[in-house]
């Protein structure tokens, strides 16, 4: 490849040679960057917030708690017209007037369990582990708490150094000793609500499979030989015995890595970041945002449509919150919506993620701290009083319209550029985030 002066005039072939060797994408790097000199991007503005949307019941429901829907009892039927869950029962729990049918949480989660088999459950598992084990942004959250936890943060940043994500710890036991893996959580919280469905509806069948997941080029084969361990896993072997579905069988494809860029502080054009930890010609390798899954698993999902699947999770590994959600998948099905997402009440520990607004367009937006809306402008709103619903990085789709639009949506996705002060140095990263969907 030849340098490209109009994108980086300093890129030579030992520099392209080194983006190589670290796994680089360079043609997709070199299409971003070159995207963004032209101004390209300059459409993705950031999120100026109008509102917060309120608690409605219309398309914002309070699962919380009691859970009341009331919909015509023939949109109900019609909507669940599917095999396995028109002779379910629940359709006769409370007439709520003439023609109308009130779900409670019993009957919604009943039909969501129903709903299992034409689920598939997926894991966005590219990332490293660097921010665990990031000094100087544990440190900066909170120097005197990091100071007391210094020799202790030593400790398991040995163990997660440069380790995917989702195959660190995801928990410390009381005694010191490290706990499970995320993955291995997210494989049995699958495996436990497979069982309840067995259960339930004295079925033998295989719902909720098969899995997905997005690897990185990076810790794809890590992953896969951790997946091979977790047969003798405690937390997964019995349920996988009394199942009989093999959970560790996934299917998967490997997102592409690109490169850094300079921070915003060396100004425009952006070039590729070659000073990673201090050393020049040292290019830093980061996924592309979890946004990418659009375009990675774009056949997968066209795959798990044809074989009869109408609904698919997406979520983080490290989302301990991230599990099936049986009165969400109810509701989707019953209101015939495009997708539905999972939010929390926003905390002081939440720097980072996505939170549900009102744009100036009034329309209900997600959109990151940092990359699509400032820190400041969230304390601005929260200054008011209103408190900030923060996305629990939790999606629920219907795949028929995925796989209708994904085209469109993989065009249409917002391309974020964040400034980063990390161990690292100081860089921006580029990326696609799912939840702007």
């Amino acid at each position: 490849m030849k340098k490209n002066k109009a994108v980086n005039p300093d890129l030579n072939e030992k520099m392209l040679s080194r983006l190589k060797k670290q796994g680089i994408d360079v043609n997709l790097t070199l299409s971003i960057l070159g995207n963004y000199n032209a101004g390209k991007y300059d459409r993705f503005t950031p999120v100026e917030v109008k509102d917060l949307p309120a608690i409605d019941g219309e398309t914002i429901y309070d699962i919380t708690d009691d859970v009341s829907f009331v919909m015509d009892r023939k949109d109900a039927e019609k909507a669940l017209a599917y095999e396995g869950v028109k002779s379910l029962q629940v359709l006769n729990t409370i007439q709520a007037g003439n023609d109308r049918i009130e779900f409670n949480r019993q009957s919604l989660t009943r039909i969501g369990m129903s709903l299992y088999p034409l689920l598939s459950y997926g894991i966005l598992n590219g990332g490293s582990a660097s921010s665990y084990v990031d000094k100087k942004k544990n440190r900066d959250y909170n120097p005197q708490l990091f100071s007391l936890y210094e020799s202790e943060f030593i400790k398991f940043e040995k163990i997660a150094r440069n380790k995917a994500k989702g195959i660190v710890p995801a928990y410390i036991n009381s005694n010191g000793l490290c706990g499970a893996s995320f993955m291995e959580l997210k494989l049995r919280s699958i495996l436990i609500e497979i069982v309840k469905y067995q259960q339930l509806f004295e079925k033998k069948e295989k719902p909720l499979w098969p899995c997905f997941q997005m690897t990185s080029i990076y810790n794809d084969e890590e992953i896969h030989q951790s997946l091979k361990r977790y047969a003798g896993s405690p937390y997964l072997k019995d349920l996988i015995r009394e199942t009989g579905v093999n959970v560790l069988d996934m299917r998967s494809r490997i997102q592409p890595l690109i490169a850094a860029y300079t921070h915003s502080c060396e100004g425009k054009p952006r070039k590729i970041f070659f000073e990673a930890f201090g050393k020049k010609q040292n290019p830093l390798p980061m996924p592309g945002g979890h946004g990418q899954n659009f375009a990675v698993l774009k056949e997968i999902y066209r795959e798990l449509y044809a074989m009869g699947k109408r609904y698919i999770y997406l979520g983080n590994v490290d989302n301990l919150g991230y599990t099936i959600n049986p009165v969400c998948l109810a509701l989707l099905a019953l209101t015939g919506r495009q997708g539905a997402f999972e939010f929390a009440y926003r905390t002081r520990v939440d720097i980072k993620g996505g939170i549900l607004v009102i744009d100036r367009d009034d329309r209900i937006n997600c959109v990151d701290i940092g990359s699509g809306i400032t820190r400041e402008e969230i304390i601005r709103v929260e200054n008011k009083g209103k408190k900030i619903l923060f996305n629990c990085a939790t999606g629920l789709f219907n795949l028929e319209y995925l796989t209708n639009n994904i085209d469109d949506i993989i065009t249409n996705l917002p391309m974020r550029f964040s400034d980063q002060h990390k161990d690292a140095g100081k860089y921006s990263q580029a990326e696609q985030i799912t939840w702007e969907i």
